[in-house]
């Protein structure tokens, strides 16, 4: 391969995400050295924003890998390690989780011989390293392998595939250690350059920091054209994350939170259920929504609904006294809470109580589809080896 060298890799799609899959034994185990290998196959911190060197699709759904390895903890089939890699700065950020990618752990798990496959049905047991949670993957199968054909559509996803139920297992607490980190359903923060914002801090297979959109300006129905041409708006909603970010002591400043956890918190804002159009034109009406939201993901707009952000909004949902909850149209039937995203709707059910003074999350449950796309090697120069 001349100068470089050769990396087994899989291309997955999970969910409305799509990301380069390795074993944990082909990559490489000194944290620096490994990180610089994925950048190199991605193409990340690509100054113009393209990834055109890489194999990353210059947008944060398309720019993600996952580690999948033998397990290190009792009771679980495989360790699955997430990471965000960054289109314009050289930075994988590890800070939380994909629930979409999560659908494509079960598969690859068991093309790739980690997991035995049982008729109609498998359930993979998968260890999240970066969150310490476990989830169980309910995955269709035949002939012992992964089934990929069927009926089941998700809007922000072209066709149908084969029904993947996600299992998250008592999820509060993902990075903080808390559901609510601050103990507050919601406060107000007092951020430089914005003013006093109403927000929610909620923290459930990923943190997400809730604010109300017309304390921005916006009606709650904006498109990814409308958010990611204001830059004056994105300015002030990171400015938001980022002193969130500190609030739950995720990060120790605000610039810190911009520079190295620019994944987590992820900043989300949620309104009562509105009739607007989604991205491919189709009407979504208010009668089929519980919520209308939207989500940012690594700077952007999110195109659909980032569903590790999907899960924590079910669960806020169900808290009384977020901005989440007083948003709620009724609520929601055993916990199920449909959410109207840019592409469309998105189903999510959280079981939620309060007990012994405190709000407790059995599960968030949810169903994606997955495809392996493409398997082979990736190349990377040898100058990013050492010697």
């Amino acid at each position: 391969m001349g100068n470089q060298r050769r990396i087994r890799a899989v291309v997955m799609r999970g969910g409305t995400s799509r990301g380069v899959f390795f074993l944990q034994p082909d990559l490489p185990v000194e944290p620096a050295l490994r990180d610089r290998v994925i950048l190199a196959v991605f193409g990340g911190g690509d100054p113009y924003g393209r990834q055109v060197d890489g194999l990353g699709g210059a947008t944060s759904t398309t720019s993600k890998v996952v580690i999948v390895g033998p397990p290190s903890v009792p009771d679980a089939d495989v360790d699955y390690t997430f990471g965000q890699v960054s289109v314009t700065e050289p930075l994988v950020d590890y800070g939380g989780t994909c629930g979409n990618l999560t659908a494509a752990v079960g598969p690859f798990a068991m093309e790739e011989g980690l997991v035995r496959g049982t008729d109609p049905v498998t359930t993979v047991r998968i260890w999240q390293t970066n969150t310490r949670k476990r989830i169980h993957a309910h995955v269709p199968t035949r002939h012992a392998l992964p089934e990929v054909e069927g009926d089941y559509a998700i809007d922000g996803v072209p066709g149908t595939g084969a029904r993947i139920a996600l299992d998250f297992l008592d999820p509060a607490g993902s990075v903080t250690g808390r559901l609510l980190p601050t103990g507050q359903a919601s406060e107000v923060l007092d951020v430089p350059g914005v003013g006093r914002v109403t927000v929610s801090l909620v923290d459930a297979v990923n943190p997400v920091v809730f604010v109300r959109p017309e304390e921005f300006g916006l009606q709650g129905t904006e498109g990814p054209e409308e958010v990611d041409g204001n830059p004056g708006l994105l300015r002030r909603l990171e400015l938001v994350r980022a002193h969130a970010a500190v609030r739950m002591g995720i990060v120790p400043s605000p610039e810190e939170a911009t520079r190295r956890s620019p994944g987590i918190p992820k900043l989300a804002w949620v309104g009562p259920p509105t009739a607007y159009r989604s991205i491919r034109g189709a009407l979504v009406v208010a009668e089929d929504v519980d919520l209308v939201g939207r989500i940012l993901s690594m700077g952007k707009l999110h195109r659909a609904y980032a569903l590790s952000g999907a899960a924590c909004t079910a669960v806020a949902a169900q808290v009384e006294g977020t901005v989440v909850h007083e948003a709620l149209r009724g609520a929601p039937e055993e916990g199920r809470l449909r959410l109207g995203h840019p592409s469309g709707v998105l189903e999510v059910a959280a079981s939620v109580a309060w007990r012994d003074g405190a709000w407790q999350v059995q599960k968030v449950t949810t169903y994606r589809t997955a495809r392996r796309l493409m398997e082979g090697y990736a190349l990377v120069p040898w100058s990013v080896w050492p010697g």
